[in-house]
Order: structure tokens, then C-alpha cells, then sequence
């Protein structure tokens, strides 16, 4: 490794470590964030990313979770992006991956180790952003994945994600709901999956427009489990905008549109 390549990482993560410093005061826990995410196998992914030219700055955290954290990276050009890095220490994430993998017909003969996991969640969630995005869902687009990182646009700006519908109702729920619904019939159809995992926590409001995110666990159709997916991803939506008093299609009705019966 060059030494130009490893001021880039060191710099990397100062920022992160700055940034970390800013959200959580509980100084044990800084470190344990920044140690658990950059692990050594997932600094040599980040650098490859910097040497790659698809991330030239990792700035500092966006949101985190027991399964990721989300961090605001930058290109050369100053375009922001998303970059999720699948924690590798996770071992209760392990435990609930399998019941999402197994069956789905995309992936087969995935190693059970957890790198190996985390690394083919990882690709999960990158091919159901691109598939969504092909079907013209609105999702962040994806960029790059590698191993246990995740690449895509960043729905926010100047490193401030855009609020979910949780956070912030939309100013016209009727409309919004339509979108969902034309979302919901297009990712079924054309992409073939279903979200799984769909509500007002995973839905952005960004220039007016919905944008779904957190499509890990969606699955193919062929899923065992992608009807109990969907019909959960109905009720989901059904309950969060009738709350908004819009008039929502009757949950049966409208499990016959999305699905074309």
C-alpha cells in the first residue's frame, strides 16, 4: 500500500472518529463504533473503494443499527453518497439473515460462515436497488458493492438524510399513497421481488417524491415467504395512511392489483 493510499485512510477515519465524537458522548462507545466497523478486512475494502475512484471521502455517520452503519461519503466531484458497511461482528444479525436467503432462488449454495453471509447480504441488497431501480421504483441508486459495502446515492444533502414518513408526513398523503401503490405493483411485476420489510420507518420524502430504502431482506417472488411479505407490506402502508385519513383500497383488493389476479 502505497503511502499516498494510506494517508487517505488514516484521514478517512480522523473524520469518522470526529464525527462519531459529535453524535455519541460516551467515549467506550466510540471507540467500540469505529474498531467494530473498520475492522482490518473492512478498511482494505474502503480503500480499495478511495483507490478504485467510485469514494473519495468518508465523512462521518448517518444513521446506525445494530446490522449497519451508514456513513456520508463524497466523490472527487463533491457528489454525495451513501455508503453502508455491514457490521461483521453481528452475530445475532447472522441468526435472522438465514430465513431471507434460504429460498430465494437468486442465491444458492451461500457459505455459512459470517463473512461470507454479511458479504452475500451485502450483494442482496445491492441487486434488489438495482432491480427496483430498473423497474422504476424510486430507490437510492446503487453505485458499487463490495464484500461488506454498500454503495449508493444519498437521498439528503450535504450529508442530512431526507426525513422518512415517520418523521415527516407528506403535505398530500392521497398522492403519496398512490405512488406507494404503483411502487408496490412494479417492484411485484417488473422486479420481481417484494420489499418484506415495508412501513413509514423505510419510506424518504425527497423533492416530493416517495423513495423506498432498506431493501435487504426483500425477497424473489419465489420466496416461500414473499405472500406473508407482501400482504405484511400492504397492511403496513394500509395502517400508516389511513391514519392520514386518506380512503385506502380494501387490503384484499389490493393485494389482487399488485399481484395481477
Amino acid at each position: 500500500m502505497s503511502g499516498k493510499a494510506q494517508e487517505r485512510i488514516a484521514h478517512t477515519e480522523r473524520r469518522v472518529e470526529r464525527r462519531d465524537k459529535m453524535l455519541n458522548h460516551d467515549k467506550s462507545k466510540e471507540r467500540a463504533t469505529v474498531e467494530e466497523v473498520f475492522d482490518q478486512a473492512t478498511r482494505m475494502v474502503v480503500f480499495d473503494l478511495l483507490n478504485s475512484g467510485i469514494l473519495y471521502e468518508l465523512n462521518g455517520v448517518v444513521s446506525s443499527g445494530k446490522e449497519a452503519r451508514v456513513y456520508w461519503g463524497t466523490t472527487k466531484d463533491g457528489t454525495d453518497l451513501a455508503v453502508k458497511i455491514y457490521l461483521t461482528s453481528s452475530a445475532e444479525f447472522k441468526k435472522g439473515m438465514h430465513k431471507y436467503i434460504e429460498g430465494d432462488p437468486r442465491f444458492k449454495d451461500v457459505k455459512h460462515d459470517t463473512r461470507s453471509l454479511i458479504a452475500v447480504w451485502a450483494q442482496k441488497e445491492f441487486r434488489n436497488l438495482r432491480e427496483a431501480y430498473a423497474a422504476k421504483v424510486r430507490v437510492p441508486k446503487p453505485i458499487a458493492v463490495k464484500s461488506n459495502v454498500v454503495v449508493m446515492e444519498f437521498i439528503g444533502k450535504d450529508g442530512v438524510s431526507a426525513p422518512s414518513l415517520k418523521e415527516q408526513p407528506p403535505a398530500n398523503p392521497e398522492r403519496v399513497y398512490k405512488i406507494i401503490v404503483t411502487y408496490l405493483k412494479r417492484l411485484y411485476k417488473k422486479a420481481k421481488i417484494v420489499h418484506g420489510d415495508l412501513s413509514e420507518y423505510n419510506i424518504m420524502m425527497w423533492k416530493g417524491r416517495p423513495v423506498v430504502f432498506d431493501v435487504s431482506q426483500s425477497v424473489s417472488i419465489q420466496h416461500p415467504l414473499a405472500d406473508f411479505m407482501l400482504r405484511r407490506d400492504l397492511a403496513n402502508v394500509n395502517r400508516f395512511f389511513s391514519r392520514l385519513d386518506v380512503t385506502v383500497i380494501p387490503e384484499e383488493e389490493l393485494y389482487k392489483m399488485v399481484v395481477g389476479k
